[in-house]
C-alpha cells in the first residue's frame, strides 16, 4: 500500500498499516495540508466510495 501511495506522488508516506482500520505516518507543512492529503490519498486509493465510508482523525506525533 506505502509503495502504491508513492507511486501516486504521495511522497511523505512513512508507514501504512491495513486492518480494521487504516493508519498513516506522514509528513505535511501543517494540518489542514494533513488533512488534504488524507481526503485525496482516500477518495483516489483507499477507500472504494461506492460501497464504503471512511472517517479519519488526525494525530500529530513526535519523530
Amino acid at each position: 500500500m506505502e509503495s502504491s501511495l508513492k507511486a501516486l506522488g504521495f511522497d511523505g508516506v512513512h508507514r501504512v498499516r491495513v486492518g480494521k482500520y487504516l493508519e498513516l505516518i506522514l509528513v505535511a507543512s501543517s494540518r489542514e495540508n494533513a488533512a488534504s492529503l488524507v481526503e485525496d490519498m482516500a477518495g483516489r486509493l483507499l477507500s472504494n466510495p461506492v460501497i464504503e465510508n471512511y472517517n479519519y482523525t488526525l494525530q500529530e506525533v513526535e519523530t
